[in-house]
């Protein structure tokens, strides 16, 4: 091992300026063995670097390399596995574990050991030894720094040199001195033994010079000795009084301890006397209600301004106090008790005060509110409750102390506002319809014709039956329609323009004394009561519903509150437990509306719609919004009722078959239905409903004309249709409804068709015999014979067109005119005055014929100076003349 050791001191470390300490012949635990060395070195150089090093011997030749090297700081523990069994394996862990098997135990100590040394040396205990004889480490000698000589070549530890190294490198001046001693000796190489011995009889003589120099300077040495002694008796006097000088310093470091504990103390005292004073300071400043704050509380005057600031100002402090922030422990002290129960009294002493005050404020209200009714009664106005509300919000900053700090006083004063405001608001908004609905129907004898008993204003008449219609020959429109037709709650001829005008105005001024009302209502519960009337809401209570077009908000059973989920619904259903007549009473004032006369659901659907879409623009889920946008619903029904009846109306028409029809009272009604909706609806915003309506009524005008006509015996058919589909066109033409354009067109058509079917029947073959020989001369023409052959056939020469001609003088041509002139006029009616208008087409008509017959003429019997009796000058006189006669 000696020799191994040497060669690698040589070969690898001494290049690398390190000295190997330790070595270990070992191998890898549980493989395959392959010898390697672990060596323990240390660099010449400082600072000196400590290392772990992994030697190889290689596979192509006898000499060794350096394989792998660690850090000594690197290893953190040392197992060697077995600390009373001789064992050879053991483990080093670097930054993994390495598991090693020594050749023996032996070697595996030594190397530990070295390891031991190295460690107490330059890294003092850093490395954990596990499983180690502690028997073993106690023979270690101790490595400290004096214990180790300096210098390049200073062992590892100052003790036994051997143990610690068996070989020591000789430095430059040692093989100097070898050098020179071996030339002075010739044989020194030839026989060691002989140089050995020299050397030693040299070395005797050495060390017999040294004991006889040393003999020699004994007297030096005992004059040393006593000034030795001498030196130790002056060491022992100088530590007596350094002995008493540390007793001295002693005291007083005892005293400076004493001294510093003290002024400890002070401040510990003073640093708690400044915290407890802020906190009592704290307690005072935040927790002490002022006394006339207490006064006001249990005596303050809640009637006058004064008295109310002074409450409101005393409430707020409370709660101010009531909600400090208690520092950690405050809660414990007894005077904090006292002074929160304390507080807790006087909330609830204030708040039942002020509780009972206002609950005496609202009965106060109700009776003198009462008493403001009659004046009321005969004016279609609401009373004003701007007063009441004005000195209630004095409260306003009470309440909202009461919602915060007693919330079931609140609730309960919440409740018996709605309870008596409701009543209150009852006996007003039934009297002001009651107002209403006299003014509607006028006197009171008239109010029970429609159904009005005492002050209810319930309506208990039946719908009037509807009567079948009878045509009358004669008489203008409106007393026709008089005496065919009982119209009921349609006819104009019971109420007239005036009538509808005044209905109009006075539900308008109902809905517009009711929209004040509530919105001024909700907007005093909204700040009276603090509730938020305009917070983000994920939904509402009220849905979209389209009833033919009509979109209105559906509330809920005003019977049946929905649960509060926020401030708005509170308000919502406050808002429904105050006025929970209005809609029910609006509802009756509509009926009665509807009963008096069907066409005041054009004027209620317009003002009603402009009224819904004016609270929705305020806040569409209100409850005025939500509660006119109801009765919408309602008075949309109504109004297509109202179409609806007249469209039954249309089809139980029935005509007299005695006299002549004339214009048909339904058409007449749609004249009157459209001229009112036009001015009703004008700038309207539910247009589309009426357009809907007109393009319903028309179809059905349109179709039972028709219908009408067909049925009719008396009038012919294309007068029927002819009068009423000009009446039509005429309606439609100076209305200008841009929605029945296309009727319009159609009403025109059927219009211009009938009254040219109407000429061509009634006018006929007024020269009938002369028409049959024409038919025949055009027949010979049609079988191919010459136009100017048709002369020489027999039965159509000369002679016999001469013939049929005289039977037709001027004089009969003007009775036969005047005869058709009479039947047209009797077939005719007045109101359309299309007389004129129908001769003249007969005329025209009757020219044409005559041009045609005077053509045939001219073809077939060119020549022969045949010509008719009259002239087509005197078919425009004959014309004239008759027309002017009648």
């Amino acid at each position: 091992m000696t020799a191994i050791k040497h060669a690698l001191q040589r070969d690898i470390f001494t290049p690398n300026d390190e000295r190997l300490l330790s070595i270990v012949n070992v191998c890898k635990a549980g493989k395959k063995k392959k010898n390697c060395f672990l060596c323990a070195t240390v660099t010449t150089e400082r600072p000196v670097q400590v290392k772990v090093v992994k030697v190889k011997k290689s596979d192509k030749g006898d000499f060794y390399k350096r394989q792998i090297a660690w850090a000594l700081r690197d290893l953190a523990v040392v197992d060697a596995k077995d600390a009373i069994k001789e064992n050879p394996e053991f483990d080093l862990h670097f930054e993994k574990v390495y598991k090693w098997v020594a050749s023996s135990t032996a070697e595996k100590n030594a190397f530990i050991s070295c390891i031991w040394k190295l460690n107490q040396r330059y890294l003092r205990k850093k490395i954990d030894f596990v499983n180690v004889s502690s028997q073993l480490l106690e023979e270690l000698p101790k490595v400290t720094e004096e214990s180790v000589p300096s210098g390049e070549n200073q062992s590892v530890t100052g003790g036994d040199e051997e143990s610690v190294d068996e070989y020591q490198e000789l430095n430059a001046r040692e093989e100097q001195d070898i050098e020179i001693m071996m030339e002075g000796c010739e044989y020194a190489i030839s026989n060691a033994e002989a140089f050995a011995e020299k050397l030693s009889r040299e070395l005797q003589v050495l060390d017999g010079a040294n004991i006889q120099s040393i003999m020699a300077s004994e007297k030096q040495v005992n004059i040393l000795m006593k000034l030795l002694d001498e030196a130790l008796k002056e060491v022992d006097q100088i530590e007596l009084k350094l002995s008493s000088y540390e007793e001295m310093l002693q005291s007083v470091k005892e005293q400076m301890d004493q001294i510093s504990e003290s002024n400890h103390l002070i401040h510990l005292s003073n640093t708690n006397n400044v915290k407890l004073l802020s906190e009592i300071e704290f307690l005072v400043n935040h927790m002490d209600l002022a006394k006339g704050h207490i006064k006001a509380l249990q005596e303050g005057d809640l009637a006058s301004s004064r008295g109310i600031e002074a409450c409101t100002n005393a409430a707020d402090a409370l709660l101010q106090c009531m909600n400090v922030a208690l520092r950690p422990g405050h809660d414990m002290l007894l005077a904090v008790k006292q002074q929160q129960q304390r507080f807790s009294d006087l909330r609830e002493h204030f708040a039942r005060r002020l509780a009972n005050h206002l609950n005496n404020v609202f009965v106060q209200q109700g009776h003198d509110q009462s008493s403001t009714l009659a004046q009321h009664s005969v004016e279609l106005t609401l009373p004003n409750h701007h007063p009441f509300h004005r000195d209630l919000l004095r409260y306003a900053k009470l309440m909202e102390w009461l919602k915060n700090t007693d919330y079931g006083k609140y609730e309960g004063l919440t409740k018996n506002y709605m309870d008596y405001l409701s009543r209150l608001y009852e006996r007003e908004i039934k009297d002001f319809f009651e107002v209403a609905k006299i003014k509607m129907t006028g006197t009171t004898k008239e109010s029970k014709k429609f159904g009005l008993h005492g002050s209810s204003g319930k309506l208990t008449g039946s719908t009037s039956s509807l009567n079948k219609l009878s045509v009358q020959s004669s008489g203008n429109r409106r007393s026709q329609s008089s005496s065919l037709l009982d119209m009921g709650n349609m006819s104009a001829s019971d109420l007239d323009v005036a009538d509808r005008t005044k209905f109009d105005k006075i539900f308008e001024q109902v809905l517009s004394e009711l929209e004040p009302l509530c919105l001024a209502e909700q907007d005093f519960i909204s700040k009276f009561f603090k509730l938020q009337q305009h917070q983000s809401m994920p939904g509402t209570m009220t849905e979209a519903e389209d009833l033919d077009g009509v979109t209105s908000s559906r509330q809920h059973n005003s019977g049946t509150p929905l649960p509060v989920s926020s401030e708005r619904d509170m308000i919502r259903q406050m808002m429904i437990k105050i006025f929970r007549c209005i809609e029910s009473d609006l509802n009756s004032l509509i009926a009665l509306g509807d009963k008096i006369d069907s066409f005041n659901s054009l004027y209620m659907l317009v003002k009603m719609s402009h009224h819904v879409w004016t609270a929705e623009n305020v806040d569409p889920a209100s409850f005025l919004s939500t509660t006119l946008g109801n009765v919408l619903v309602t008075v949309k029904r109504n109004f297509d009722k109202c179409i609806s009846n007249q469209i039954r109306q249309m089809e139980e028409v029935k005509i007299s078959k005695k006299s002549k029809v004339g214009i048909l009272p339904f058409v007449a009604e749609f004249e009157e239905f459209a001229g009112l909706a036009e001015s009703i609806f004008k700038n309207a915003e539910r247009r589309g409903d009426l357009d809907k309506a007109y393009t319903k009524l028309i179809r059905g005008v349109f179709v039972n004309v028709e219908k009408v006509a067909n049925e009719s015996q008396k009038t012919p058919r294309d007068v029927v249709m002819m009068e009423n589909f000009h009446h039509i066109f005429a309606t439609l033409s100076r209305l200008k409804i841009s929605c029945l354009e296309a009727e319009k067109k159609e009403a025109k058509q059927k219009y211009t068709d009938h009254l040219q079917s109407y000429v061509i029947y009634s006018l006929g073959q007024p020269l009938e015999k002369l028409n049959h020989f024409f038919e025949g001369v055009e027949t010979r023409v049609a079988q191919g014979i010459r136009e100017e052959e048709v002369s020489y056939q027999l039965a159509f020469n000369k002679q016999e067109l001469r013939k049929v001609i005289k039977e037709y003088p001027g004089k009969e041509v003007k009775k036969g005119l005047d005869n058709l002139y009479k039947k047209v006029d009797k077939h005719l009616c007045e109101e359309e005055n299309l007389l004129q208008v129908v001769w003249h087409l007969m005329q025209d008509e009757f020219i044409r014929q005559y041009k045609h017959f005077e053509g045939l003429i001219a073809r077939c019997y060119p020549g022969s100076g045949i010509t008719m009796e009259f002239t087509i000058q005197d078919i425009l006189d004959y014309c004239s003349s008759i027309a002017q006669s009648h």
